[in-house]
C-alpha cells in the first residue's frame, strides 16, 4: 500500500502505541523526504494517544532552525534535525521509551545482541547523560551514531539515552520500527534470563 509521508508517520505511531514500544510520554517519529523533515507533533501520545491525522504532522526544512520556533515541533526534534544533517543515510528516526529497554536506560547499561534478530544492529550503547530536550543531548545522540552509517543505510542503528529512552535512525520508517521491536524483544530476553 502506498502511503504519503504523513500517513506513514500516523500508521507507525499507532503501531508503537499498540505494541507497548513507548509509554504515555510517547516519543516521536520523523522521516526525511528530500530536504524536508516530517515529524509527529509534540505530545503525540500524551495528548493525542497517537490518534493523529495527516494534518497533525509537522513539516519543515532540515537545514534551517525554522521548526524550533513551531510550538507543535517535538521536544526532541533537535536530535532529529542533527541526525539528518550529519547522516544523509538516515531516512527515518524513532525516539521511544520501550517497556523492556527502559531498565537498561535507568541502569546506563548496553543491550547486547543476543538474538539473531538483533545481530545486524550490534551492541546498543548509552550515550553520555544530558538533560532531556537539550542541544547537548541532541549532540550526544548524533555523536553516538558516528561510525554506524552502514547500519543506518542497510537497516537501522540505535543508541540509548540514560534515564530517558532510545533513539534509532534507519533507512526508512518501516525498518526503523522493525529494529525498535527487535531491540525491545532482545531487552526482554536479557532480563528474563535471570528467571530461568
Amino acid at each position: 500500500m502506498d502511503r504519503t509521508p504523513r500517513e506513514v508517520i500516523v500508521f507507525i505511531g499507532r503501531r508503537i502505541s499498540q505494541r507497548w514500544t513507548s509509554n504515555a510520554a510517547g516519543g516521536n517519529i520523523s522521516l526525511r523526504v528530500g530536504d524536508q523533515i516530517y515529524i509527529s507533533p509534540r505530545y503525540a501520545d500524551y495528548q493525542w494517544g497517537w490518534e493523529l491525522s495527516s494534518d497533525d504532522i509537522v513539516c519543515g526544512p532540515i537545514e534551517s532552525d525554522e521548526l524550533l520556533g513551531n510550538p507543535s515541533f517535538s521536544r526532541e526534534g533537535r536530535a532529529h534535525l542533527g541526525i539528518y544533517r550529519a547522516y544523509p543515510e538516515a531516512g527515518a528516526i524513532i525516539h521511544a521509551h520501550p517497556f523492556h529497554v527502559m531498565p537498561f536506560c535507568a541502569a546506563n547499561k548496553a543491550i547486547e545482541p543476543i538474538l539473531d534478530a538483533t545481530r545486524a544492529l550490534g551492541r546498543i550503547e548509552p550515550v553520555p547523560y544530558a538533560i532531556p530536550n537539550s542541544q547537548e543531548l541532541a549532540d550526544n545522540i548524533v555523536e553516538g551514531l558516528r561510525g554506524k552509517q552502514d547500519k543506518i543505510a542497510d537497516f537501522a542503528a540505535a543508541v540509548l539515552m540514560p534515564k530517558h529512552g532510545i533513539t534509532l535512525a534507519g533507512k526508512d520508517l518501516y525498518a526503523t520500527f522493525d529494529a525498535l521491536v527487535k531491540i525491545d524483544m532482545t531487552a526482554w530476553c536479557i532480563l528474563a534470563q535471570s528467571m530461568l
